[in-house]
Formats: structure tokens, sequence, C-alpha cells
């Protein structure tokens, strides 16, 4: 994060839950790196582990699926010690802040990267950091100077502003890709016409329908905007049924006749 000094207290450890999953593991990876003190935990939660493990570490975060974000607070948080950072990196913000404020009374700092745990060399590797109420400054730097020192772009957003924004880009992703493929499904007579863009989208589709659905069918209903953007997207499926498909496509040109801000938002997976 440019223009961000590091303090001693700002580099403090960190504690990784679900330091096996795949965001957990590829996290820890990179804060070890960048030479942060990193101590890791992952099922079974058991209580003398959770304990020592707790008691050596400033901020807390927590690596795993937003399901289970309520059982592993229950774990957690009665080994914390006062004054800890408890942090999340869920693809929904309003409701796992909530679950974690209830759970906990010291700081809670929201956080969601946005990419993926395999990343493209030089890709832009950005994350979003959300205040909760009782967070304060310090909190806040020290999660920002966490991910900021393993050489990630941080953007400090509100809760709402980060869940609207993930309705459009993440959920709608999911949503559009698998009614477009379960209108076409079941039809083999379709199978000779599939020309190379098709294919291509079907191969960009893959883990997202046959690993990931249950995932983003979690964060489509945990995300309280998810209905209103497919209100939207319904309206103007009825454009294109109506003709108007250059009303559509001048809107679609928005990305390419505005790619230098594409290229530079810091809010776009």
């Amino acid at each position: 994060m440019p223009g961000l000094e590091l303090t001693t207290a700002e580099r403090d450890a960190v504690l990784i839950v679900g330091a096996r999953g795949q965001m957990g593991s590829m996290l820890s990876r990179r804060f070890r790196e960048s030479g942060r003190m990193t101590v890791e935990v992952d099922t079974p939660l058991e209580e003398p582990r959770l304990h020592e493990a707790c008691g050596q570490v400033q901020i807390v975060l927590l690596c795993v699926p937003y399901a289970a974000l309520g059982d592993v607070l229950r774990r957690v948080t009665p080994h914390m010690r006062p004054g800890t950072v408890l942090a999340d990196v869920t693809s929904v913000k309003e409701l796992p802040m909530r679950q974690m404020e209830r759970a906990w009374s010291g700081p809670v700092v929201g956080t969601h990267p946005l990419f993926g745990p395999v990343t493209a060399p030089g890709q832009p590797l950005r994350v979003a950091v959300t205040p909760g109420k009782s967070s304060t400054e310090t909190a806040l730097r020290r999660v920002e100077a966490l991910f900021a020192g393993c050489g990630c772009q941080v953007l400090r957003v509100t809760a709402e502003q980060h869940d609207k924004a993930a309705a459009r880009i993440q959920s709608m992703n999911f949503i559009s890709t698998m009614v477009y493929l379960a209108m076409l499904a079941e039809d083999d007579s379709l199978l000779p016409f599939l020309t190379p863009s098709f294919q291509r989208r079907l191969a960009a589709g893959r883990k997202m329908i046959m690993e990931d659905a249950q995932l983003f069918r979690s964060l489509f209903e945990a995300n309280p905007y998810s209905q209103e953007v497919v209100r939207q997207y319904t309206a103007l499926l009825g454009v294109a049924a109506a003709g108007d498909i250059d009303l559509l496509t001048h809107r679609a040109q928005w990305w390419w006749r505005n790619h230098e801000r594409e290229a530079s938002a810091p809010f776009v997976r």
C-alpha cells in the first residue's frame, strides 16, 4: 500500500485459521515469504492448540467458508486475547462481519482478497478491507499492513460498498453463466454446432459450475444485494427480447471505451 509506513506493532504475528485450505495455504505462504510471523491451525480445531496459537498473535485471520464461520467463531474467540484483531476473507462482508461482531468484543476487520489461490504472473493482487463497528484505526492499519507487506494493493471500503460490487461482479458472473448453460443443457443436437467462442466460455465456466457451485450459491444467498442485481439483469434481458440490441451493445462497449479506467480500477475482480 503506497505510503504505508509500518511500525513494529503493525508487524505483529498472524494466526491463519484454515491454513490447509486453498486460500489459507496461499496466504500463509505469502505472509511467511514477506517475513511475517505466521501461526497456522486447521481442523480439527482442538482447544489446547487454539489456546496456544491465539496466545502468540495479534491478528486472527479466518480463512474458512462462510457456511463454517459461525462454528469456527464459537471455537476460536474464547481463546483470543483482549485487543486481538479478528478478520476474515469471505467474499461477502455485511453478514459475516455481524457474526464476528456478535462473537468478539474486540476489533473486527473484514477483508476480501480479490484473487484466487492461483494467480498469473503480474496479476494485480487487490484486497478490499472493510472496517467493523469496533475497529480502530490501529486495527485497520495492522490488517492493511499484513496484506500490503506481501505485495497486495489495499482498498478500504464499507461492507455495503463491497457487497453491492460483489453482487454485480461475482454473483452475476456465476448466475448468468449457470442460467445460460442450464438453458442449453440436455440437447445433444447442439453439439455439432459448438463454436470456438462457446468452447472458451464452456471451459471458463467448468470450475465454477463443477467444483465451486456450492460456494457461489452460499455467497449469493448471503449477499443482501444479489436479488436486486438479478432483477436488473432480468430487465435487460427484456430489452433484448424486445429487439433493442443496439442499446445493449452501446452499454456493453463501455468496458472497451473505458479500458484505461478498467485496467486501473481497484475493485474489479
